[in-house]
């Protein structure tokens, strides 16, 4: 039971039920890719690994690098390691074992996946101090999460594609425009403590038009991907739902009011992001059907 237990403590701390929001645009790009190379599963199942390995490493590595900031921040004052749930040589150790399972993960999947493991997590890391010198670090972390659709197809087929780079592009600009949103509620304290995010720096209504302006895009890189693959006009409507959802977002959410920006950031982003894959899925089962 203690093991269990401190297994949740660890989940807890990298937020692994954030995981809803990149996993199903990785999942949807094995759906897009085996039109190029058919999956088996072992392939499918190193691709989760690295991707939990990944994803746990970032987490694990964030939460450290940011310890002594959020424990002087009210909203994040009570994550593990400055509660002290977690020590900062633990929550090290985890981090080493999961990039070395994204690494044992990637070098299974083939020589090209284990070297672009080592920049990957470069940038994964990297994005822990972008906050620290750059307005930008929202885009960053949305172009080092945007990475999965195409490292999932790099591992099944060896090669860049430009299309999947249209999914790794809605990735990016939805995740980068969420965080916008999610950063207006630490206005105040990015300023006193000298961080850097663009409410900081343009204010919660220029941001907000920031936001919107990214999730626009995203949901423009959704609709190409009909063209693109192509796929069941059945697509159409799930994309046509995403963009309601992304309206929706954004009208609970005001410069004036951010009570709700928890409802928009778990409830909402989690539809979008669920939306996405059966999106994808139907829309290339039902191809030349409906």
């Amino acid at each position: 039971m203690k093991i269990l237990s401190k297994a949740v403590v660890y989940s807890r701390m990298i937020k692994f039920s954030h995981t809803i929001f990149a996993l199903p645009f990785a999942l949807s790009a094995m759906v897009l890719v085996q039109r190029a190379k058919p999956l088996d599963a072992a392939t499918v199942f190193w691709i989760i690994v690295a991707m939990v390995g990944a994803r746990s490493a970032a987490m694990g590595f964030n939460r450290i690098a940011d310890a002594a900031i959020d424990a002087k921040n009210p909203r994040t004052a009570l994550r593990e390691i400055p509660r002290g749930v977690i020590s900062k040589g633990e929550a090290g150790f985890f981090t080493a074992i999961a990039s070395l399972v994204f690494i044992a993960a990637s070098a299974v999947l083939s020589p090209l996946c284990f070297w672009l493991s080592f920049p990957v997590l470069a940038c994964l890391f990297a994005y822990s101090y972008m906050k620290r010198v750059t307005w930008l670090a929202h885009l960053f972390l949305g172009f080092t999460i945007g990475l999965a659709p195409m490292g999932v197809w790099i591992a099944v087929t060896g090669a860049i594609s430009g299309m999947i780079a249209v999914l790794s592009l809605a990735l990016m600009t939805y995740i980068a425009g969420f965080d916008i949103l999610y950063a207006c509620q630490d206005i105040e304290f990015d300023r006193t403590m000298g961080l850097h995010s663009i409410p900081a720096r343009f204010g919660v209504e220029k941001a907000m038009k920031a936001s919107t302006l990214l999730h626009g895009i995203s949901a423009l890189s959704l609709l190409n991907l009909y063209w693109l693959f192509p796929l069941s006009p059945v697509y159409l409507l799930f994309v046509g739902i995403i963009t309601v959802l992304f309206f929706v977002e954004h009208r609970l959410v005001n410069p004036h009011d951010l009570s709700r920006i928890d409802m928009a950031f778990f409830h909402v982003n989690s539809m979008i992001s669920i939306l996405v894959l059966v999106a994808i899925f139907s829309g290339s089962a039902l191809r030349g059907i409906l």
